[in-house]
């Protein structure tokens, strides 16, 4: 259920106190009997509050320290580019972790205009310095909780790969991290802030270099040409400046909807839980600019650290970010002539049938992977993969001539490539979505959660497709049974179930005792209904069993 104030506007009472919140940044110690107090890599690094001692200088010391042995154990002695968001806890995390890569003679490089850095900015700037043949490659550090509320901080490593690391390198990391702040600190090297920003601390122009480079993944001259009216909300978050820089040097007609930054984000709408979070994928979170949605012919959101969109259009409000995938994928892969011809199109497998049959219609291949962006990071590196997108309205593609562009998801060109779409094609992506119900159905999609305790959690994460012997889900035969994805082999941590018309998934929670249930049918409401008390029985049953 909805909570009673969602989408409203914040009160005084909704807000942090960012003193509070950073003072206990610097003077909360974890305890290390309590795994809630633990580093723990997600699959965009480590979250947490320094209210919950989750988020605080240790873990940030040891952390950085870990990251600095690892990436010596990898050989990686280039440049390490370091970015941050506008959450209260991004600065204090950035400035310690300064502190630690210099004290350990790692060279840093920051932005030149000492602001925020969205994390494609990292991606394109890790990509571009490996791409000009140095063998000492670069790697980088986002420190950002993305689309969390205004009290958590988040703390990501990409390697030189530039997208998201992997777990073989974040259990790695997490685990050296525990083992340090069991040890006191022990073995972390650390000096001044003015001693690092004096010595191995360099600028890089993140802005002006991710800018100047946009024509050749999207096409501006069209945007520009047509005229499309566009507003861009950057809810607060690193890509504020972007977007201004982005509407002067490309001539856009793009207004930046809210300008203003403040670390307790008082001007957002509620989420529907009655949390500030910064979701662009949420109606209630977006409830601002849907209202607002007739002064532009697009209207876009990004989430604080700019890896995710929403788009939104006069015609249909707030699209889901499965509709919006699907009718990206279908333009991209029919107006980019510099593509391989062979190149797939990724997604996970939560991510709506819609897609497949996209693809299918295209006579292109399709890899669908494991929750995490991380999947697409070798694709997209090779031009193997011309798109890779997840349900949570994160994406990237390729540049026009099918190079690589960004690994890491890019909520900005998702952005702009709306208003290329309504630009080339005289339609808005969500006008071009109901083409597409026309010809191959109209699915109905929805994730709910049910729950389940920490050892039902563990059962679920590691079932067997023989586990399941139910032959019929909601009235269709099983076609199959999934825990690992069909594109790549990985394991899904869950199950995935699927009949012609419909489908569920169920994955386990990280960080509350639910599991997840994403189900989606091309039969209806009602049917879908029906699938999600299927989704949980035969789960149930499956559990049991174990």
């Amino acid at each position: 259920m909805a909570h009673e104030r969602a989408g409203s506007v914040a009160l005084p009472v909704d807000l942090v106190d960012v003193a509070q919140l950073v003072t206990a940044y610097y003077s909360r110690t974890p305890d290390m009997s309590d795994p809630g107090q633990h580093v723990v890599f997600g699959t965009s690094g480590h979250r947490g509050s320094s209210l919950d001692t989750a988020f605080n200088e240790a873990h940030i010391l040891a952390t950085t320290q870990a990251i600095v042995e690892y990436r010596a154990s990898q050989g990686i002695t280039g440049p390490m580019f370091i970015g941050r968001d506008t959450h209260a806890l991004s600065e204090p995390a950035w400035t310690t972790a300064l502190e630690v890569l210099a004290a350990n003679d790692v060279s840093v490089l920051v932005d030149s205009r000492d602001r925020y850095t969205p994390t494609p900015a990292v991606s394109h700037a890790i990509l571009r310095y490996n791409s000009a043949g140095s063998s000492a490659k670069a790697d980088g550090i986002v420190v950002t909780p993305s689309h969390n509320p205004p009290r958590d901080g988040g703390f990501k490593y990409n390697p030189p790969h530039g997208g998201p690391a992997d777990s073989d390198a974040t259990s790695v990391i997490a685990d050296r991290a525990n083992e340090i702040l069991r040890g006191g600190l022990t073995g972390v090297k650390r000096v001044s802030l003015s001693t690092a920003l004096s010595s191995s601390v360099g600028k890089y122009d993140f802005l002006g270099t991710y800018v100047e480079d946009l024509p050749n993944v999207v096409d501006l001259d069209a945007i520009r040409s047509a005229g499309v009216r566009i507003g861009a909300d950057p809810l607060g978050g690193a890509s504020v400046d972007y977007w201004q820089s982005i509407a002067e040097r490309h001539n856009l007609d793009l207004t930046v909807v809210n300008p203003l930054v403040d670390a307790t984000f008082r001007f957002m709408t509620l989420d529907t839980d009655g949390k500030i979070r910064m979701d662009c994928s949420s109606p209630n979170a977006m409830a601002s600019l849907i209202a607002a949605r007739n002064s532009y012919d697009i209207s876009t959101g990004n989430d604080a650290d700019s890896d995710r969109h929403g788009v939104v259009t006069p015609d249909g409000g707030l699209m889901n970010p499965n509709h919006y995938l699907a009718v990206a994928i279908d333009y991209l892969f029919t107006h980019r002539s510099g593509w391989s011809p062979n190149c797939k199109v990724g997604k996970t497998l939560v991510s709506s049938s819609m897609i497949d049959r996209v693809v299918a219609g295209l006579g292109r291949d399709l890899l669908e992977v494991p929750v995490g962006f991380k999947w697409f990071v070798p694709g997209l590196l090779d031009g193997g993969l011309g798109f890779g997108g997840e349900e949570s309205a994160g994406a990237s593609f390729l540049r026009t001539d099918g190079q690589v562009w960004t690994t890491d998801k890019d909520g900005i060109i998702l952005a702009l490539l709306a208003s290329e779409i309504t630009a080339v094609t005289g339609k808005t992506p969500s006008q071009r979505y109901t083409d597409f119900t026309a010809q191959y159905g109209n699915p109905v999609y929805a994730r709910v959660d049910a729950p389940a305790s920490r050892e039902e959690k563990a059962v679920l994460a590691k079932l067997s497709a023989d586990q399941v012997t139910a032959t019929e889900l909601a009235g269709e035969k099983i076609t199959a049974t999934l825990t690992t994805a069909p594109g790549n082999g990985g394991a899904i941590g869950g199950l995935k179930v699927t009949t012609e018309s419909a489908w569920f998934a169920a994955r386990p929670s990280g960080t509350e005792d639910v599991y997840k249930i994403y189900a989606e049918s091309f039969k209806g409401a009602d049917h879908l209904a029906q699938v999600q008390t299927a989704a949980r029985e035969l789960v149930s049953q499956a559990l049991d069993r174990s």
